[in-house]
């Protein structure tokens, strides 16, 4: 092998030494894209963390966020996730799974689909995940920390109710009762399985009439569960989703949805209206405990930031190139 490397013809000497400056040339750019921005307690923030975190803002928002609006999002991660690992708290890979698949459902795709699409805008599907790993520990943190001084009394709900009915022009509403099915797809299926599946739950709804009958239909199905009854309020659901419940007859199901486990539908088992009171007062109870956990959740994220070892490696550009590296000054 080495005299074959001594005896090599000028041209293929000549091709040898292109490869050698293509790989050469390609070794820089590639190093500034893991350039190191920021170290988080001794983790690094890339580059390439903050071109696709800055995709990601975008894509989600419908605005460029500035440079500096990224790297502290990143850093607020970093620091919740640290936080976290302090009280043992992990956000298993099996449930930021499941939180995506969930997220890809409600777009009415599928996990695979949901990451196509980030991926042709230029977003790794990891940095989504990143996000809900981060999320999802944080909300037990603040929860688990805060909860006896996130208590909202009947009083607060009743004075804001009656604000709420001076403004609503209509004092009712509507809940409605469901028995979601799904017919269970399993992983690695072969292909064409959750096709399969979708005529299933179609020949399912051209005869299902009603959920004393249409129920135990389903439940003779192979691989076909039927869950628990679910009760929401008008007030509860998001607008796309009780229009469709509005033009779903009583008794008869709602269309096939693909999610992470299988193909689901929803029988409407009932629908009657409600009070206002009844309708909005879980809505109300939400939207305070909602604000007082994003109050609690900014204290300590600056507490964090206050003890943290936030080193910064480069400078803004309006002030240079040069790198420095700084206890948090923030």
């Amino acid at each position: 092998m080495i005299d074959r490397l001594y005896h090599l013809t000028p041209l293929r000497n000549l091709f040898a030494t292109c490869v050698v400056a293509a790989c050469i040339a390609v070794l820089p750019m590639a190093a500034h894209a893991q350039q190191v921005v920021v170290i988080v307690n001794g983790e690094p923030i890339t580059t390439l963390d903050v071109v696709n975190r800055s995709k990601l803002i975008q894509l989600t928002t419908r605005q460029a966020p500035s440079r500096q609006a990224v790297i502290d999002e990143l850093i607020d991660e970093k620091l919740k996730v640290n936080f976290a690992k302090r009280y043992k708290l992990e956000a298993s890979d099996s449930d930021v799974d499941a939180t995506f698949a969930d997220m890809a459902r409600r777009m009415r795709n599928t996990p695979e689909g949901l990451a196509k699409i980030l991926s042709a805008q230029g977003v790794a599907p990891y940095t989504l995940k990143d996000r809900i790993r981060a999320e999802m520990v944080w909300q037990q943190i603040v929860r688990g920390k805060f909860q006896s001084s996130m208590q909202i009394s009947e009083k607060e709900v009743a004075s804001a109710l009656e604000e709420r009915k001076k403004d609503e022009k209509s004092n009712a509403g509507t809940e409605y009762t469901l028995r979601p099915i799904l017919f269970v797809v399993p992983r690695r299926a072969a292909e064409g399985a959750v096709d399969a599946r979708k005529r299933d739950a179609e020949a399912l709804r051209a005869r299902f009439e009603s959920c004393d009958t249409g129920l135990r239909l389903a439940r003779s199905l192979r691989d076909t569960i039927v869950r628990a009854p679910v009760s929401k309020t008008s007030a509860e659901l998001a607008p796309a989703l009780r229009e469709i419940l509005d033009k779903t007859p009583v008794g008869h199901l709602t269309e096939p949805e693909v999610t992470a486990q299988g193909v689901e539908i929803f029988a409407l088992c009932q629908k009657k209206e409600i009070s206002l009171d009844d309708a909005t007062k879980k809505q109300i109870q939400n939207e305070k405990f909602s604000a007082q956990f994003q109050e609690h959740s900014k204290k300590l994220l600056k507490t964090l930031r206050a003890g943290a070892m936030i080193e910064y490696k480069e400078q803004p550009k309006e002030q240079g190139n040069v790198q420095r590296s700084s206890r948090n000054t923030r």
